[in-house]
């Protein structure tokens, strides 16, 4: 049985009246925080698009065959996304004297890659990364045995050169602290010239008996884009939840106004106003 009352729909009355929407700011705002939302979801899925060619541009490198290191007049072409990870060969003659020492820390526990230039028979030079040493081998003297002196050829990944400091800290060259592999900062510290812009890093079949440890080189690209795109587009469906619940739920509990005839006796008895009229609430 459904329950009848009467009220007035006039401005400012408080019996009858159906539920309160929403200010416009707020509803603006909870659009467009939806809007937003989902563009970052959209732009999580086209980055794990990205990542994932990445990732298979970089395995198709690696697992390349070995190609010649690029020659001077490549250089200014080389790049990260044409370049990066490509197993290459080359042959010179360390320049010992003039190794740099990186902070790193790998699966061997921490310590320092060695940097050595590699003199070419073209008076060019190239960074070598030749491995990891932990910090009781970092003076070149407890390693004499594995820096040789004549002509070597060494395998390994073709890298870019870090311009930025490692572990949330800067390269400081004056002090001979280095904790990136920035080739323009170390090539100008140790007085090198004709100096490729990228470095080498030494697989394991170029480590000497020793020497560094090669073959340390870590590809990893973290891919995290899917769980990403999930989370703002979950967020976005609860806030436009939310807002259907405020806008479309009062709308469905909304209150039913019946208007009876004028001359019935039970708008008379109940008229209040000359707009009022007979409210009739679901059971």
């Amino acid at each position: 049985m459904s329950k009848i009352w009467t009220g007035t729909n006039k401005a400012g009355g408080t019996r009858g009246k159906a539920a309160r929407s929403p200010s416009l700011w707020l509803t603006v705002l909870s659009l467009t925080a939806i809007a937003v939302l989902i563009a970052l979801g959209i732009w999580q899925v086209e980055r794990r698009a990205w990542k994932l060619a990445l990732i298979d541009r970089v395995e198709q490198r690696v697992r390349a065959p070995t190609q010649p290191v690029p020659s001077p007049a490549a250089w200014p072409t080389i790049s990260t996304a044409n370049d990066e990870y490509r197993h290459v060969t080359l042959t010179g003659r360390f320049l010992h004297d003039r190794e740099t020492l990186v902070q790193a820390v790998t699966e061997e526990g921490p310590g320092y890659w060695v940097l050595t230039p590699l003199l070419r028979s073209d008076g060019t030079q190239v960074l070598i990364n030749r491995g990891f040493v932990p910090s009781e081998r970092r003076d070149a003297s407890t390693r004499r045995d594995g820096n040789p002196d004549g002509e070597v050829e060494i395998t390994g990944l073709l890298r870019i050169t870090e311009r930025k400091g490692g572990f949330l800290r800067n390269n400081v060259p004056q002090h001979n602290r280095w904790y990136s592999r920035d080739v323009a900062a170390i090539a100008a510290a140790r007085g090198l010239h004709e100096v490729a812009p990228f470095f080498v890093d030494a697989d394991a079949g170029s480590q000497i008996a020793g020497g560094p440890i090669g073959g340390l080189t870590v590809i990893r690209f973290p891919n995290n884009h899917l769980i990403y795109a999930l989370t703002w587009f979950a967020l976005a469906f609860m806030l436009a939840g939310r807002l259907f619940v405020t806008f479309g739920g009062g709308l469905l509990r909304r209150k039913r106004f019946v208007h009876e005839p004028a001359g019935g006796s039970d708008a008379a008895a109940r008229r209040t106003g000359s707009d009022a009229g007979t409210i009739v609430e679901p059971t």
